[in-house]
């Protein structure tokens, strides 16, 4: 009996990202989604600028490559034109909560029957280690070295809280994989996302606290461990709006 395997819907193909980098973590979640529904054959993803820019390499479905920040766009196109089609985008916190944001909150305002992976690691990896719309109060980065200062640069965007007044999507959760267990129930909610958009019941994201141990300067221990410590108090964890159970609920 086979206890363990690698997802087929996981490119067999080494990942450029840097050691420590929670990325690998999250893709791997997504293909055995995609392996457990069934949906290899009519998934199509959507990745755009940043660190998931070449994620096309590591899922062995269709891929799109979108502009910086447009991938909602991009997914709303692929879906209404084959609405037969799973598509999902996957992005970063630079490009869905800062040149894409209009692009996100206009998908969840339609509830656009698509699934979005959202990477936050609060800062922008590929080209640096820049402040991003999600880094912290107080967060060293290479363009705020003397830590975020919210009297010039504003606080952080927190993207389920914000989309969760909207009256449009269907479903939103934060999540993380910094534990075992919280791998375990990022992909509850990874597949409850896909399942969503099978179901034709709309939008659906799920955020996910990542790691970027390189741009932190920390070890990958120390990145996790941040995590917990700095991320989770800022970016509480839980669902922050589904539909489906409150109409349950009231039922």
């Amino acid at each position: 009996m086979t206890v363990f395997e690698k997802p087929k819907a996981l490119a067999d193909v080494p990942l450029h990202y840097c050691p420590g980098c929670t990325h690998g973590i999250v893709h791997r979640l997504v293909a055995e989604v995609i392996d457990e529904l069934g949906i290899e054959g009519k998934t199509i993803g959507i990745a755009p600028v940043g660190c998931s820019v070449m994620a096309y390499n590591y899922f062995n479905c269709d891929m799109i490559e979108a502009a910086h920040g447009r991938a909602p766009a991009v997914a709303t196109g692929v879906k209404r034109a084959d609405p037969s089609k799973v598509v999902f985008t996957y992005q970063g916190d630079g490009d869905l909560a800062s040149i894409g944001t209009a692009e996100t909150v206009h998908a969840a305002a339609r509830n656009e029957n698509i699934t979005v992976i959202f990477i936050n690691n609060a800062i922008y990896g590929m080209t640096g280690g820049q402040m991003a719309p999600t880094s912290l109060p107080g967060q060293v980065t290479q363009t705020s070295p003397y830590g975020r200062d919210v009297t010039q640069c504003g606080y952080p965007v927190k993207i389920c809280e914000m989309l969760s007044q909207l009256e449009g999507p269907e479903y939103l959760e934060r999540v993380t994989v910094n534990s075992v267990k919280a791998v375990r129930n990022a992909k509850k909610a990874i597949k409850k996302a896909f399942q969503n958009q099978l179901d034709g019941k709309g939008f659906s994201m799920v955020e996910v606290l990542s790691s970027c141990p390189t741009n932190w300067g920390m070890t990958p221990q120390q990145a996790l461990k941040w995590i917990d410590d700095k991320m989770i108090p800022y970016y509480p964890l839980g669902v922050y709006k589904d539909r489906s159970a409150q109409k349950e609920e009231k039922a």
